[in-house]
């Protein structure tokens, strides 16, 4: 062995002892004596921040179950022993049809939250239907104060200049419940051998069901809707399978008995009963197409027809929630504010504040639009606003790790609709951060100097999911790190689809054997009430213009220069623009106060995504459709627009 192998092999030696005595020392130093392991992870969790939250002095706190039922006793008392519960009531019954809360005067809320003026009365908005009376009609009673309430306010007329006419109320469970009586047990019976034929049809068999539509009628004072029949298919959406059979059902006498139906359209032809198509179908003047009962399939489900794989990616809090949920309000590091929701409108937030400094005094659902197209009676009438069911009724339970992640806060919601006593929405609203999966902000340079800056793109939501008849609706509230509020609305579920006949693809897609998936719009009305350093606020708009000029260095030649255009709007009439049409590149509201720089310091309101003109201007219900806020007090206001179907 020479010199050489000789140093290799004593310098490994050494190193190799070394190495062993780190290793020995490592494992003597865990304390007492303890192995050198890892210390395990803590088995409880981590606590959440400490965040500040106001006095609880429940403003914008939705009502209570305890505050629902004393508003219904006080109500059963003032109102008297005719008065009936909402779930058995017929149209000449009287009842309390809701109760939810009466949002404070904005003035008064403002005064207690900021100048430590008087706690605004707390108080209720019930509807009570009057169908009892010589001139039925709907009515709206603020009921106060809570939790003992001791009087009663009619506001219809202070708020409407009049009754609200009694058939543009809307249609209760039972009314729902007499009309499917009156059409499986008395009027499909007339067309028994027809609806054997075509669609397995057997009385008392459960085989279809009815899916309604609405407006009811085509003028004001009407009261009749066009009911269609689908297969009843269980776990997989009803709204895929119409049979072609669609009954126009009169409904506006108080008497259920004097109901008739006053049309019937059937494949593709109108009849005036069941019973003539059911002898013109035996006399074989009826050309009838065979839809099979086919829809158990997965192909019309919504569940994944994938085996269950690897579990997807969850997030979590390494140090615990970064925000803390105190009955109905928010707080984190940034961002604090109440949420609710209303039980017709939906979601609402309230005292917005960012940083500590009001940005919004309320942003809210108002209404949700659909406007169908099609060649059958209730496709090509139907324009539902989603409010005169209940936005927020039809809220559901929400499912951990599919509607919110699984470490999302959980809050319950409790109202009082079409029922004599409370109820209850487990889980109906979650509060959640979450990663963008993308930054805010970033810079990386090697020009000149070499640092890389990035903030991470974490926002706080709020949720709710509405299902209203075929759609889901998952509604959000995002609130950015950079003080951006994003009102967001996703819409899922099934689609709404009619029988396929004559020239139907002019009115949509064939996405079934027997059946078209209608054309439709949809459109989403929010409230946003900006209040940016104070209430007093002016609308901007800003936009681009090229301007030609001379170049300064040389003034033959010219440049088509950029610049920015400002104009201030000084009407409502000036800030309102039609959907769809031109509006300015920018649009926000600006305060008194200024910034630093001397500048007024504003938000921009950025509306995304609209689906273009609603109606034409000149429709009979374009009125109803399409409208703007007249910037009225939110207690003024009311329920005007779920009475505005006809």
């Amino acid at each position: 062995m020479n010199q050489k192998t000789t140093l290799v092999l004593l310098a490994l030696s050494v190193i190799t002892i070394f190495a062993l005595v780190c290793v020995l020392l490592a494992s003597r130093s865990g304390g007492g004596g303890q192995s050198g392991q890892l210390p395990p992870c803590p088995t409880a969790a981590p606590p959440a921040w400490p965040h500040t939250h106001p006095d609880p002095s429940r403003l914008f706190a939705d009502l209570s179950p305890e505050e629902l039922a004393a508003v219904m006793g006080f109500l059963t008392l003032r109102l008297g022993p005719g008065l009936v519960d909402a779930a058995r009531a017929r149209p000449s019954d009287t009842c309390v049809y809701s109760v939810e809360l009466q949002l404070p005067p904005k003035a008064a809320a403002l005064a207690h939250l900021d100048g430590g003026g008087p706690r605004p009365t707390r108080e209720a908005l019930a509807i009570v239907f009057f169908g009892a009376q010589a001139q039925p009609n709907v009515s709206e009673l603020v009921v106060g104060p809570l939790p003992r309430p001791s009087y009663l306010r009619d506001v219809t007329v202070e708020r409407y200049g009049g009754p609200l006419p009694y058939h543009r109320r809307p249609v209760l469970a039972r009314e729902y419940q007499d009309i499917d009586h009156m059409i499986f047990d008395q009027e499909l019976p007339q067309a028994a051998g027809l609806l054997h034929h075509c669609c397995f049809y057997t009385p008392q068999g459960g085989h279809l069901v009815t899916v309604t539509t609405v407006p009811r009628g085509l003028q004001s004072g009407d009261r009749a809707t066009w009911f269609g029949l689908y297969y009843n298919v269980s776990g997989a959406g009803v709204f895929l399978h119409p049979v072609g059979l669609e009954l126009l059902v009169d409904h506006g006498a108080l008497d259920p008995a004097r109901w008739t139906v006053q049309k019937v359209f059937f494949q593709g032809r109108y009849y005036d009963s069941l019973a003539q198509l059911e002898d013109q179908f035996e006399a074989g003047l009826v050309k009838v197409v065979l839809v099979p009962d086919n829809g158990t399939g997965g192909a019309w489900s919504l569940r994944s027809p994938e085996p269950p794989g690897p579990a997807p990616p969850l997030q979590f809090h390494p140090e615990g929630p970064r925000f803390s949920v105190q009955g109905s309000h928010v707080a984190s590091s940034l961002w604090t504010f109440s949420f609710g929701l209303g039980a017709f409108s939906g979601l609402r937030v309230f005292d917005v504040r960012f940083q500590g400094e009001r940005v919004a005094y309320e942003v809210s659902v108002q209404e949700a639009l659909a406007v169908y197209g099609g060649n059958s009676p209730a496709a090509m009438l139907t324009h539902y606003m989603d409010s005169s069911f209940g936005i927020g009724k039809y809220s559901t339970p929400l499912t951990r790790g599919v509607d919110c992640p699984y470490l999302a806060t959980y809050v319950d919601w409790h109202f009082l609709v079409q029922s004599r006593a409370p109820k209850t929405v487990r889980d109906a609203l979650c509060v959640f951060e979450q990663n963008q999966g993308l930054p805010l902000r970033r810079h990386h340079s090697e020009l000149y100097s070499y640092y890389f800056g990035g903030v991470v793109e974490t926002v706080l939501v709020v949720r709710s999911v509405a299902t209203l008849l075929n759609y889901d609706y998952v509604w959000d509230m995002i609130f950015h790190p950079n003080g951006a509020i994003e009102a967001k609305v996703h819409a899922t579920g099934y689609i709404s689809s009619s029988f396929l006949f004559g020239a139907a693809q002019r009115y949509g897609n064939q996405v079934g054997e027997h059946m078209l998936g209608t054309v439709h719009t949809h459109s989403v009305h929010f409230k946003v009430d900006l209040d940016v350093a104070g209430p007093e606020n002016w609308v901007w708009a800003e936009d681009l213009a090229f301007v030609p000029a001379a170049v300064p260095w040389r003034p033959e030649q010219q440049v088509q220069r950029l610049q920015v255009t400002r104009k201030l709007l000084e009407t409502e009439e000036q800030a309102a623009f039609p959907l769809g049409g031109a509006a300015p590149r920018y649009l926000y509201l600006a305060s008194n106060r200024s910034n630093k720089w001397g500048r007024p310091r504003g938000y921009r309101v950025q509306p995304l995504g609209s689906a273009g003109e609603l109606l034409p201007r000149n429709s009979s219900m374009a009125g109803a459709l399409s409208w703007v806020s007249a910037g009225r007090d939110p207690a003024e206001g009311g329920r005007a627009q779920q009475l505005q179907h006809l």
